[in-house]
């Protein structure tokens, strides 16, 4: 099987992730397909942002290093966040549409929810909750909305239990 069909395993090799938000892409960068089994995708990229984006509570910067897991029958990708040597930061997750991988696009629909998990486990927030409110998706897809929320509560339940290693093993 090769990675130029929408519904074939990749083979490891480059793919472009397309992050897109409101019909938009928000965020394109390049990143190595580590593995991909039909239904989950593993891809290693470094921090795709310009400078360092500082949360409060974790800060991105040039040098970390994101191992990013996407499904193709999930509404959520996790993402383990690794500074330049290696030691983990966290995990931050983000509430999407099932990704979808066509040639060597990654293609993922950000529902704007977000979770993060922090390496030692003792922060877990929810993130964005006003931003999803805003964007009329409850009104505009209900059935899509439900789903946002069933996965956001799913990870945050893993996340509060010990934390994501079986998922991603």
């Amino acid at each position: 099987m090769s990675a130029n069909s929408a519904d074939s395993p990749g083979s490891p090799g480059r793919v472009d992730v397309v992050l897109v938000k409101g019909g938009r892409t928000k965020i394109r960068y390049a990143a190595e397909l580590l593995s991909d089994d039909g239904t989950r995708l593993a891809v290693r990229a470094p921090w795709a942002g310009e400078g360092v984006r500082d949360f409060g509570f974790v800060r991105f910067e040039a040098g970390d290093v994101f191992t990013e897991y996407y499904w193709r029958d999930r509404w959520y990708s996790v993402k383990e966040v690794r500074d330049a040597a290696g030691a983990l930061k966290g995990w931050y997750c983000d509430i999407t549409r099932p990704a979808a991988l066509t040639g060597t696009r990654l293609v993922v629909e950000d529902l704007d929810l977000d979770l993060w998990r922090s390496a030692d486990g003792t922060d877990v927030r929810r993130l964005d909750e006003d931003e999803f409110e805003e964007s009329g998706l409850r009104q505009s897809d209900p059935e899509a909305a439900a789903a946002a929320v069933a996965a956001l509560d799913a990870l945050e339940a893993l996340a509060r239990e010990g934390g994501f290693e079986a998922l991603l093993a």
